[in-house]
């Protein structure tokens, strides 16, 4: 797997004070989200996350459900799921009871914002990290976002660490002298991300930012994974955005629904439901949309989750949410499949042309994956 550069994570600090020092809090602003849920102009308030949640997990203060917000928003800013995002949390519950530990065996350390003293080895904050072992320098150690982004890091180099059990995925990081240890926190860091989700405060219009041509990204925050007709897919006319499922997709620019349709078989020609989740195996796009622009172009939509939001004949606006982001029909996982194309009319693969330079002529920058 690609390795994910912690230079991408930008967090705006919030401080708390505590009796130990100054403790670095959680980022207020949640932006670059993608495949773990639509909250591009997003906020939210560690502060007041923290509070909240103390009450619900009392073994937790505010300070140490600030870190938890942290690792969760570290986690979207890096574009990984929540999968990544529990067993990030449960790890440090594990190693540090989520708490910015300094050590005295790094008296810098001590003089850097902190919660409390370890004194295993040359561990240092949340994951109890080693500079000694090459996690990083002192500094990036005590920093709650660096240091979780190390540990996203190196936790996607993890092969089928999404499919493996939180335990084993959380040891092949870490190396601990007890590997098993992690999983008692797992229920625990399931509820403490998914109560954070709940009090994101996302206007979902806020992730619709309209171009001066008056063209939108069709899933804000996400970025492409695979591209347009690349080495490894030259038959791939369009571009993917991996996605949470019910995300919603909007149109990316105005126009007038012309199809709406399951299209979903199996290799012998069977139907197949769209319903429910495809597979490689499976043929076609599942559900999908095409919307026809005034400028005579028209871009297509599929994979949704169920049956569109639209129906053909409907006029759109630019940023109207369409459908959601789903798994039907060809899919491997839950994604949007964006195609464009230089004539509304018999859309076809002559007609495709690359999303990114069709989206970026109408003011609107589509991210890939570095």
């Amino acid at each position: 797997m690609r390795r994910i550069a912690s230079c991408l994570v930008a967090v705006v600090i919030t401080v708390c004070c505590c009796a130990v020092g100054v403790v670095g809090a959680a980022a207020q602003t949640l932006t670059s989200w993608f495949g773990f849920g639509w909250f591009a102009g997003c906020s939210v308030d560690a502060v007041t996350v923290a509070a909240d949640l103390e009450r619900d997990f009392a073994a937790y203060g505010q300070t140490q459900i600030a870190h938890a917000v942290t690792i969760y928003v570290t986690g979207a800013d890096l574009g990984l799921s929540e999968r990544a995002v529990v067993i990030a949390t449960a790890t440090a519950m594990q190693e540090s009871g989520l708490r910015n530990l300094a050590n005295p065996n790094h008296p810098a350390s001590l003089e850097l914002p902190n919660d409390g003293t370890g004194y295993d080895h040359d561990s240092l904050g949340l994951f109890q990290q080693r500079p000694a072992s090459g996690w990083g320098s002192v500094d990036e150690l005590m920093d709650p976002a660096t240091a979780a982004a190390k540990f996203y890091n190196a936790l996607v180099d993890v092969d089928d660490w999404e499919t493996r059990p939180l335990t084993e995925a959380a040891q092949l990081v870490q190396i601990s002298a007890f590997p098993d240890a992690y999983a008692k926190h797992e229920e625990t860091a399931t509820a403490i991300v998914e109560g954070v989700t709940a009090r994101i405060d996302c206007d979902r219009a806020a992730g619709s930012v309209i171009s001066a041509e008056g063209w939108t990204h069709p899933l804000p925050g996400h970025v492409v994974t695979s591209g347009f007709r690349t080495a490894e897919r030259p038959g791939h006319d369009g571009v993917d955005f991996p996605g949470t499922k019910g995300t919603p997709i909007l149109a990316a620019g105005s126009g007038v629904v012309v199809k709406v349709r399951c299209n979903a078989y199996t290799a012998s020609g069977e139907p197949y439901s769209c319903y429910v989740d495809g597979s490689p195996e499976v043929r076609g796009c599942g559900w999908y949309v095409e919307i026809a622009h005034p400028d005579g172009t028209l871009t297509r939509y599929c994979h949704l989750l169920s049956e569109p939001d639209v129906t053909v004949g409907d006029a759109v606006a630019a940023g109207q949410v369409i459908g959601e982001v789903g798994s039907s029909g060809r899919s491997s996982g839950p994604h949007l499949h964006f195609e464009s194309h230089n004539r509304a009319e018999n859309p076809s693969e002559s007609s495709a042309t690359p999303p990114l330079d069709f989206m970026a002529a109408r003011g609107v920058t589509l991210q890939e994956y570095p």
